[in-house]
């Protein structure tokens, strides 16, 4: 058996196949965290939403490998958001959005395409003032997303039921100036009506009231047609942060998955499983392979390869109905990172080192913490799987998850992160003997209840809501990654929102891995790895945890009974452990400072109280 052709070549320079007007420009990145499919970008003084992606050209959009989350994600591989030079107009496509506009010199409020505007130009045909788009959105739970209804709006009360705008009216917008509420927004129309504000439109009943409902419609999508939808719209600002929550999957890049040979292999894998029981058909296939790749492809590589995912199969099937998929590739990092693979062990290619610090550990013992590894070379892989609206993942449990496009796909947007990081483990029977104590039970419990409560009023089906991963060794890993990443962005030279922690919390996990959250040069300074070291790891863990001992906001802090969103905190306040939400993976919630250090009544509660005497 042959290989199949080489992938087509990348388009050299030269006008794109199709070109469109360029609207403006982003980074990468922020193609999957902020401005992804089916979000709102504002351009200048225009507004626009980015289209799925089965409208990008990926003519020139390199391929992000990461095999065991795109088994997870049912995708074969991910892509980097494709990016245009200053020659080419092509890119991430977009379409205008919202289509309601209003014009501050004659106070219009009607459809862009009534306006006259001079052809690529975003003004009033009248008085030739630049457009303003629509403050207002309509949009559901399920994802949908349309114009906000302004003629029902300003004719709630003079209209029969169902009526559609049929007044032969204009409607005009305008504000008062005397307040900046919504008080001061006020919509006429020439038929004569009164005028109105747009108090109360953010009502959650307020637009069903007006038996306006959701019609479905997804923009992003181009021509779509219209799903139906029971969901009750809700009115939203444009610039809402739950207009649009992306919906983000990662996994670091690990053995032994981290090298060249993986990443070469990308499109030819389901070649290579119906020859995993013929070596010698294989051994004939990477031969050609190597050839047409001009890389030396070896059979006992792959055969490792194919063999490491027949056993990531099996213990999923063990897990099923235990632990998510996602769960089980964080068991898969937990392991390797506890085995570490030293630098010697590897080639220029590979994208995870990983040693045990030069120095001896046994400095830390008091404070109970085993095991620490420095994690020179690190590789994360984020993955845009959809995105939410009204509902986010912090808010509700059964978040509804809007597609990226109108078919499926066999790729999803991605971006890599690259950097370095520090992974410490705590010693599990000493973490046992403290967490069976009944002060610390009491405090972890306390915040698992409300936790599970808040969890409970989320959730659309009361039969289905999720058990809380609350307890006291999860609490505590989550409480001291966030002292330590406070403690380093002192020391270390990193700003805090360019660390990010990523937890290892079951009861066959109690590690954590606090790595370079930033895809930029803040990932690559070397300055975390050093803190690693057990001579510069004690003290700044001593520091820490003294730093932690006292919060300005106490005594208030210290003795909260709950904080934070639904009480699912204790003590934790902006004042003490709580970080930018770009380093937290649980939206800085579940913390509790006094697991750490104690409390004034009781410093036994504190796993590291003993060290600190």
């Amino acid at each position: 058996m042959t290989p199949p052709p080489p992938p087509a070549r990348r388009r050299r320079a030269g006008a794109p196949e199709r070109s469109y007007p360029r609207r403006g420009s982003v980074r990468r990145a922020q193609m999957i965290t902020t401005y992804g499919v089916g979000s709102m970008i504002a351009v200048d003084n225009e507004s626009f939403m980015v289209s799925g992606i089965d409208s990008w050209n990926m003519t020139d959009a390199p391929t992000v490998h990461e095999h065991r989350l795109a088994r997870v994600l049912g995708v074969k591989s991910f892509r980097l958001p494709p990016a245009s030079d200053d020659t080419s107009k092509d890119g991430v496509h977009v379409r205008r959005f919202p289509l309601w506009h209003s014009c501050p010199g004659c106070n219009a409020l009607q459809h862009v395409g009534q306006f006259n505007s001079p052809p690529g130009k975003n003004e009033c045909g009248d008085c030739h003032e630049e457009l303003v788009p629509s403050r207002f959105v309509m949009a559901c739970p399920k994802g949908h997303i349309e114009d906000f209804p302004y003629w029902k709006w300003a004719h709630r009360n003079n209209r029969q039921d169902g009526g559609a705008g049929l007044c032969g009216g204009e409607l005009r917008l305008r504000t008062s100036g005397k307040t900046a509420s919504l008080r001061s927004i006020l919509i006429s129309c020439t038929c004569g009506i009164p005028e109105v504000s747009m108090e109360g439109a953010f009502r959650r009943t307020a637009l069903s009231d007006l038996k306006v409902y959701c019609n479905g419609r997804r923009p992003w999508l181009g021509n779509a047609p219209a799903e139906h939808c029971g969901e009750k719209p809700r009115t939203l600002q444009r610039g809402s942060s739950v207009a649009w929550q992306p919906i983000v999957r990662t996994a670091l890049s690990i053995p032994p998955w981290s090298d060249g040979h993986a990443a070469r292999l990308g499109a030819y894998w389901d070649d290579l499983r119906t020859m995993k029981d013929n070596p010698s058909e294989m051994a004939g296939f990477l031969k050609a392979l190597t050839l047409q790749e001009d890389y030396e492809f070896s059979l006992d590589k792959v055969m490792a390869l194919l063999e490491a995912e027949n056993h990531e199969d099996d213990a999923s099937e063990e897990d099923k109905g235990v632990d998510s998929a996602y769960v089980a590739l964080r068991k898969q990092e937990y392991e390797r990172l506890v085995a570490g693979r030293p630098e010697g062990e590897t080639d220029h290619e590979d994208q995870f080192v990983c040693e045990p610090p030069r120095s001896s550990e046994a400095i830390l013992t008091p404070y109970g913490v085993t095991g620490p590894m420095l994690v020179k070379r690190l590789r994360e892989v984020r993955a845009l799987k959809a995105f939410s609206r009204v509902d986010t993942p912090e808010t509700h449990t059964d978040v509804h998850e809007a597609a990226l496009s109108l078919a499926p796909m066999d790729w999803l947007p991605a971006m890599e992160v690259q950097g370095e990081g520090v992974f410490l483990r705590l010693d599990e029977q000493r973490l046992d003997d403290w967490a069976r104590s009944a002060a610390v039970a009491a405090r972890a419990d306390r915040i698992r209840a409300n936790h599970v409560r808040m969890l409970r009023e989320r959730a659309q089906d009361p039969a289905n809501v999720p058990d809380s991963p609350a307890d006291a060794r999860m609490v505590l890993l989550h409480t001291l990654a966030h002292a330590l990443i406070n403690e380093w962005s002192l020391d270390g030279g990193y700003p805090a929102a360019s660390l990010r922690e990523r937890l290892y919390a079951d009861d066959s996990m109690a590690g954590l891995l606090i790595c370079t959250a930033t895809s930029d040069s803040a990932g690559s300074l070397g300055g975390l790895v050093a803190q690693g070291e057990p001579d510069r790891l004690e003290p700044a863990l001593h520091s820490a945890l003294r730093r932690a001992q006292w919060c300005s906001a106490d005594p208030l802090c210290v003795e909260s009974t709950g904080s934070g969103v639904g009480g699912i905190n204790l003590a934790a306040c902006h004042a003490c452990v709580l970080l930018p939400e770009t380093s937290c993976e649980h939206n800085n919630g579940l913390l509790d400072r006094a697991l750490l250090i104690g409390t004034p009544e009781d410093p036994s509660i504190g796993f590291f109280h003993e060290a600190l005497r």
